[in-house]
């Protein structure tokens, strides 16, 4: 019976509706069948939209009270596999992109939380890597812009309105930039002076989900343009904007980042350009263009360096970062997040380059303390197999073309399933 309501002229009416059916919404509510009654689709029969997956879509772009409790359902429906296709249909994706993007859009935070559960299946991350975005750049600011798709009754059209036609823009270096920009605000500080409304932490995780395919993963490590909006500008690799968000201070940043980097050096094609510094330019095929190192290796040891201290000659093997770390120094509190870095630096293992950078590099030093103070049981095996193949003696075979390594004294239950490294 509220359902109707929702379309009412009465915005407060609107408000009413919502508000009561937003607790059916979470999973477990008693009715939240209503949500998927009438969804169609029978046999060879293309499943059909609801009327109410319509509306909350709609009310998405209606005043604050209404768009809050629209953003907020569709949130919690969208761990749903039925619903994900109608939620990342290409007109709402693309208004929910340009939403994220548009820097006075009030509910971008919620926004960015819906973007993450949809990108949880692969559908919506082949679409969002294909996304193309309208925008108006803004003449007073070569660098800003307006998607002309994210007007809404939170987000409201700049005055005065620029001039000229939308350019169409591809969607995800624009959230990469949105997602860096969104870091820089201090949280504490009044929202209403903000540069931008959101903090956008959760576009970590879309950046997380996305890497999970190859095609994510090359997205992350090809060169492309420091400036999405400038194609002259100097090239950059995309994952090079993000990795040094391995230390800040929100889980779901930190967290999301991680599983970035750890998906992308899946590819060992990329172990060069992922470790070498930002002084060097490196090619990562089947690309031609180079880009400046992204030099991960300190945004991987800080959340595993504790306060020890180290021998004058092996503080010298470390990278600038991590030399003579004050007494205060902790290491990440999150065990899940330990893992993901020691299981990068273990995928990083897998070439023989890549041992010998981490060896000369210090990677052994950092690590050996961690394993000194880890309490996770999981975490302190992980460590133990990659001191096997950092100090291990090794003889290098050759196999298709491939380096294999053979570590001597390494379990024989490296590939049981407990220690297996999977994406995430």
């Amino acid at each position: 019976q509220l359902i109707p309501f929702l379309r009412d002229k009465n915005p407060q009416v609107r408000q009413i509706a919502l508000s009561n059916l937003l607790g059916q919404t979470l999973e477990g509510s008693p009715h939240r069948n209503i949500f998927y009654h009438g969804l169609g689709g029978t046999g060879l029969q293309k499943p059909k939209e609801t009327d109410i997956i319509r509306d909350l879509k709609l009310l998405c772009r209606d005043q604050l009270a209404v768009a809050h409790d629209a953003f907020r359902a569709l949130v919690n429906l969208s761990d749903s596999p039925l619903l994900v296709p109608f939620l990342s249909e290409p007109a709402f994706l693309t208004f929910l992109v340009s939403y994220i993007l548009n820097a006075d859009s009030i509910l971008a935070d919620l926004a960015s939380m819906l973007l993450s559960n949809l990108t949880a299946s692969s559908s919506p991350c082949t679409a969002l890597l294909a996304l193309n975005v309208p925008i108006l750049k803004t003449p007073s600011s070569p660098s800003s812009f307006f998607p002309t798709l994210a007007r809404s009754g939170t987000c409201f059209a700049p005055v005065p309105y620029p001039p000229g036609e939308p350019q169409d823009i591809l969607a995800l270096p624009l959230l990469i930039e949105a997602f860096v920009e969104g870091a820089s605000m201090d949280p504490s500080g009044d929202r209403a002076s903000r540069k931008r409304k959101g903090e956008l932490h959760f576009l970590a995780s879309v950046f997380a989900n996305i890497s999970t395919s190859p095609a994510g993963r090359t997205f992350f490590i090809t060169s492309r343009p420091t400036d999405p909006l400038n194609p002259n500008s100097t090239n950059e690799y995309p994952l090079a904007k993000i990795v040094a968000f391995t230390e800040h201070q929100d889980t779901i940043r930190r967290g999301g980042v991680a599983s970035t980097l750890k998906n992308c050096v899946f590819s060992s094609q990329v172990h060069r350009a992922i470790l070498s510094p930002d002084t060097e330019t490196v090619v990562v095929p089947p690309s031609t263009l180079s880009a400046p190192g992204i030099d991960a290796l300190p945004y991987i040891l800080l959340p595993l360096a504790g306060p020890e201290e180290l021998d004058l000659e092996d503080q010298e093997k470390l990278p600038s970062a991590l030399q003579f770390l004050p007494s205060t120094k902790k290491r990440d509190p999150d065990p899940v997040l330990r893992l993901t870095h020691v299981e990068t630096l273990l995928l990083l293992c897998t070439t023989r380059w890549g041992r010998d950078y981490l060896r000369d590099h210090g990677v052994y030093e950092i690590v050996r303390g961690a394993h000194m103070e880890e309490t996770v049981d999981k975490v302190s095996e992980h460590i133990e197999r990659l001191v096997q193949l950092l100090k291990g003696d090794e003889s290098a075979e050759t196999v298709d073309g491939c380096d294999v390594v053979r570590v001597g004294d390494q379990d024989d239950d490296d590939d049981d399933e407990d220690n297996r490294i999977e994406e995430v």
